[in-house]
This record gives C-alpha cells, sequence and structure tokens, in this order.
C-alpha cells in the first residue's frame, strides 16, 4: 500500500467542536494503529510527540495523535492555549467521548486490526476510562493519573470557585493564567461513577502496560504503583525519568531523549507480545 501521511487534519469532537490531529501510515503497514493521548494543557505537538509518532511508523505501526477537544487550542491554532473560553469549558468527560469520536473518525481513514492507545499524564486516565466503554486491544499509561477527584481543591477554596463559578491556573511555561469554570468538577461529581479510574481500570480485561520515571515530580509514581495493583501487572520503572521522560517544549534535538526512549522501547514490546 501507499503510504499516508496527514497532518493537521480536522476532526469533530465534543460539543461539535473542531480540532487539529495527524495520521502516518507506514507503506509496510502491519496493520496495527497507535492512538496517543496527551495530557492537561498538552498538545499533540508538544516536546517530543512528534517523534514518539516517528518512531512508532519506523516499526510498521500506523500512529495517530490529536488535541483534546477542549485543551484551549485551535483548528488554526493548535499549538499553546490561544482559545482560553474553550480551555475553560473543558470537562473529563469531553476528553473521553473525544477519543472516541477521534477513533470514529480514523476508521474513516484506515482499517486496523489491532488498536493500541497510550495516554499521558491525565491522558492516561482518559484512555482507562475509554478502554471500559470501546473495545481496545491493549494500553499504555505513560506518568498516568490514577485518580480525577483529588485532583480537585478542598474545602473554602472549592467554595470559593463554587461562588465565583470560575478558576484559574498558571502554565509555567506560557505564564497564562487558565480558566477552569466549576462546570469540571460538577461534571465529575454527576459522573463520578464513570469516571472513577480504579473501577475502570479493574474492570478492563485487556493487557496494560504501566510506565513511570522515579524521579517525576508532576504525577508521583505512587499512582504508577496504584495503577499497576489495580491492574494486577508490573510497574515498569525508568530510573530517573520526570514526569515528560526528559523531554521539553520546544524540542529543537533530532532524537529522542533517553527515557522517552526507554518508555518507546518497553511499549513497543509490549505492543508487539
Amino acid at each position: 500500500m501507499e503510504a499516508i501521511r496527514i497532518n493537521n487534519g480536522i476532526y469533530t469532537g465534543s460539543a461539535g467542536r473542531k480540532s487539529l490531529f495527524d495520521l502516518e501510515v507506514p507503506a509496510r503497514w502491519n496493520k496495527g494503529l497507535v492512538i496517543f493521548v496527551h495530557g492537561f494543557m498538552g498538545f499533540k505537538d508538544w516536546g517530543a510527540w512528534n517523534l514518539v509518532q516517528s518512531y512508532f511508523v519506523s516499526h510498521g505501526f500506523a500512529f495517530a495523535k490529536f488535541n483534546l477537544t477542549h485543551n484551549g487550542g485551535t483548528p488554526t491554532q493548535g499549538i499553546d492555549f490561544p482559545d482560553e473560553e474553550a480551555f475553560a469549558q473543558n470537562t473529563y468527560s469531553y476528553e473521553v467521548a473525544d477519543i472516541a469520536y477521534f477513533r470514529s473518525h480514523i476508521a474513516t481513514l484506515v482499517h486496523a486490526e489491532a488498536t493500541f492507545l497510550i495516554g499521558h499524564s491525565r491522558g492516561g486516565g482518559d484512555v482507562i476510562l475509554h478502554a471500559k466503554q470501546v473495545q481496545t486491544d491493549k494500553i499504555a499509561l505513560w506518568a498516568s493519573i490514577s485518580d480525577i477527584g483529588s485532583r480537585f481543591p478542598t474545602g473554602p477554596e472549592l467554595e470559593a470557585w463554587k461562588h465565583s463559578g470560575i478558576r484559574t491556573i498558571l502554565n509555567g511555561r506560557t505564564r497564562q493564567h487558565l480558566p477552569q469554570h466549576y462546570s469540571l468538577y460538577q461534571d465529575f461529581i454527576e459522573n463520578k461513577t464513570t469516571l472513577t479510574i480504579e473501577r475502570a481500570i479493574k474492570a478492563l480485561p485487556i493487557p496494560m502496560l504501566v510506565v513511570h520515571g522515579d524521579a517525576d515530580s508532576s504525577v508521583s509514581i505512587v499512582e504508577g504503583e496504584a495503577l499497576a495493583s489495580w491492574s494486577q501487572t508490573n510497574l515498569n520503572i525508568i530510573p530517573g525519568a520526570d514526569h515528560v521522560f526528559g523531554a521539553s517544549h520546544p524540542w529543537e534535538k533530532p532524537d529522542l531523549p533517553e527515557h522517552l526512549l526507554a518508555s518507546c522501547e518497553r511499549t513497543l514490546n509490549f505492543f508487539n507480545l
């Protein structure tokens, strides 16, 4: 077959919102499709994610990555967070639904015999919750969160958010004070049963790989240990690795950082089993 490469294609996801995606299929395709889901305040072109795509394509897999619809990007500007109102309206339910919308769109472009998901950070939680709903062959969790509820404020801070209806969080790289509507918390409370990661992962019958760095200061390795325990698998620890496995944005080097390469290698071996 001919190789396929789509950069900055458009799909329609949650709330009818359009967002960007990439798809690459090698000429010698093994019929496996890897879909990558970015994390909080992330996007498909962050750091070295393009090199991750190249890595899996070079080993015969089709690879797709996309921007979640309410991550703050737009169809014309997919890097960083120009649409702060879309960011403010985001919910976990939107993110989980986006994966299903995106998979449906990709299915109109290529027919894969096996679909594998990689979720980074918050995207790992999204992947677990999605795989509970939609048939998936294997999932790999990179520095994944294990719980949503603990990420919300409590006490007076929660009450202040409820009273005002909005709060802001700082993006350390762009220095933006990004808004979040209280509806983010309401969505979790109203859908707590389906948005509880522990409940979902314990019910998943599919193979899972849990990868975590022991120098991750953003999502503690304790969360990786919990995910591995709940899924009855071994935790794959990458010594010295931080939350983004040594990458940064922008990533201008031609090669993957050592720790991210190690994560790719372990994941490739897992998908090839």
